[in-house]
């Protein structure tokens, strides 16, 4: 594929001063003897661009699939590692635009709850508080001890490089994502963990996850649009990057897409990749009588998508020999080729071709093992399943009266589901013997925002449209107060090493005129409160909350639009034991 002009005129000049900065802090931190975990946050922090250098990447458009797949397998390389080498990893690999990482949740607690005795390795993105939530080892973040441990054993490898060549266009070390990517990868291969879960990062098919050639089973979960500077505009489009994680051999499984047409997309993306299958889950209605560990209707969705793909990997001819006595009542009616030992060919069309209908004839596996039936072990699992930041409901144990809604919902199609949890949870609060003037006697607070480039008029009008179609007559204003805050922690501007990120640029936008433009969206909604108020830090949002509680009986805070707004807003409250 032939690199445009505009694409390397662009980035060639940002990239080189990627590879210098990098370059040089990489001698700075090997000559520093402090290695412990604060330290490798810092070098951690200092892999990271930042938002000049996105804005330049987003501007130039999407890299050549080659040359993404090309760096990632190269950086592995560094390392001493072969793709063939993380087929021990037994995983469960989840792609998907939204629920992939309560999937990915459901799917450890099973495992866990099946086999107390086994290692299951995590890992998700992004963290709420500290880094170390994106390796999980049986549900728990790995020890800051342990991280430190594995982050400079990488550090070391990559600047040794175990034999392969540096290249002069790339750094000594890959970026922050990246970086923490492969460190899964080495930190689970040495602690030995039976089974492993991976969630996407962005996409799937260039995604550094997708480097294991042989995982036990694949899963989309829920599409929708997203990431459309590097996946593209169309569902089409995007449907090809999240099945660009199949594999060769390996079972495909798809949730039942709310867009129909992604289902065949992702049918054509398994038959092309050489899936040996491809299934798409149906709901399971025994799951209405089931507490689901994670709030929100949506949740049983994901529950039932996680029990497939948990038995799917039960049903595997490659199940790994700690789950095998566990596995007995499963009957094998899977087929599964040979592990592949080499990654398959890149498919460089992220849309691919439909094939004949006579060519298209890929098996789907049987209902009673992507629907199994439902034994308290896979009970114990669901209800079990704890994933913070999501549909999360904390009553302030400091903050008398205040109770917060917490949901890092970021796309349209997820911030919908938001309000109609937030709604459902708030009317169900409301004692049955009351009136529905009870409800105005608490108020309702709206703390929101949305990283760089999303359209937030979209994202807020997605948020009301259940409020809007309520069978009680819409609140008026939908809350009392709304309050748009940026990202940053701490009013002084301090924060957690952890939630760093360099890709916001506050310095260079005092008046917060993102936040600003949020706010003129709220209002442009028919209906909406005009109180709205901008703060420059979560800690100010969170001071305003408990200034207005003040002259309330109670206060309700639905906390949204981004995950790190959930995580920064968990640290200033100090709910950090409830991740």
């Amino acid at each position: 594929m032939l690199i445009s002009p505009r694409y390397s005129s662009q980035l060639r000049s940002t990239r080189l001063l990627i590879h210098r900065r990098r370059t040089i802090e990489g001698r700075m931190y090997s000559e520093n003897g402090s290695r412990g975990y604060k330290e490798a946050i810092v070098a951690l922090n200092s892999l990271q661009s930042n938002a000049s250098v996105l804005a330049s990447i987003q501007a130039a458009g999407p890299q050549p699939g080659e040359r993404v797949f090309g760096q990632t397998t190269y950086y592995l390389r560094r390392l001493g590692y072969k793709p063939r080498d993380l087929n021990v990893l037994n995983a469960i690999h989840i792609s998907g635009t939204k629920g992939k990482g309560s999937t990915a949740a459901f799917c450890s607690t099973l495992l866990s709850t099946i086999n107390p005795s086994a290692k299951v390795g995590l890992f998700t993105s992004p963290h709420l508080v500290a880094v170390r939530e994106r390796i999980r080892i049986n549900g728990k973040p790995i020890s800051e001890e342990v991280f430190a441990r594995y982050f400079w054993e990488l550090w070391e490898r990559f600047e040794d490089g175990h034999g392969e060549p540096v290249r002069a266009d790339l750094p000594i070390r890959p970026a922050y994502f990246r970086y923490l990517t492969y460190m899964s990868y080495h930190a689970f291969i040495a602690e030995r963990v039976d089974a492993t879960i991976f969630e996407v990062g962005v996409g799937g098919l260039l995604d550094p996850t997708n480097l294991i050639p042989s995982p036990i089973v694949t899963g989309v979960s829920s599409l929708g649009i997203d990431h459309v500077h590097v996946l593209g505009h169309s569902l089409g489009e995007i449907a090809g990057h999240k099945g660009g994680i199949f594999k060769p051999g390996v079972p495909a499984l798809s949730i039942q897409q709310q867009y129909p047409e992604t289902i065949d997309v992702l049918r054509a993306r398994a038959h092309e990749l050489k899936s040996s299958s491809f299934t798409v889950v149906p709901p399971r209605p025994d799951l209405d009588q089931l507490v689901i560990g994670l709030a929100g209707t949506h949740q049983k969705q994901n529950a039932a998508f996680a029990i497939a793909l948990v038995n799917t990997f039960l049903g595997s001819p490659r199940l790994p020999s700690s789950y095998s006595s566990h596995a007995s009542q499963i009957q094998d009616t899977t087929a599964s080729a040979t592990p592949s030992d080499r990654l398959p060919p890149l498919p460089l069309d992220p849309s691919p071709r439909l094939p004949d209908s006579a060519d298209h004839q890929l098996s789907k596996l049987p209902l009673d093992l992507v629907q199994p039936k439902l034994s308290d072990v896979f009970k114990a699992g669901i209800t079990n399943t704890r994933w913070p930041g999501r549909c999360q409901t904390i009553v302030d144990p400091v903050r008398e009266g205040v109770t917060w809604y917490l949901d890092g919902a970021h796309t349209v199609d997820s911030l919908e589901l938001c309000g109609r949890w937030w709604h459902q949870e708030f009317e169900s609060s409301i004692p049955s013997s009351s009136d529905h003037s009870s409800s105005d006697q608490r108020r309702k607070i709206l703390i929101f925002n949305c990283t760089f480039g999303r359209n937030a008029r979209n994202l807020l009008e997605g948020l009301v449209k259940p409020l809007s179609q309520t069978q009680r007559n819409p609140v008026d204003g939908f809350f009392d107060q709304v309050i748009i805050t940026s990202n940053t922690t701490y009013s002084d501007g301090k924060f957690k090493s952890d939630l760093r990120s360099v890709a916001t640029d506050t310095q260079s936008d005092p008046d917060h005129s993102i936040q600003q433009e949020i706010a003129e969206a709220w209002k442009s909604i028919p209906k909406s409160t005009r109180n709205v108020m901008v703060t420059g830090s979560i800690e100010q949002a969170v001071q305003e909350v408990v200034k207005q509680n003040k002259s309330s009986r109670s206060t309700s805070v639905l906390v949204t639009g981004s995950l790190h707004l959930i995580g920064g807003l968990l640290d200033v409250a100090g709910f950090e034991d409830t991740l």
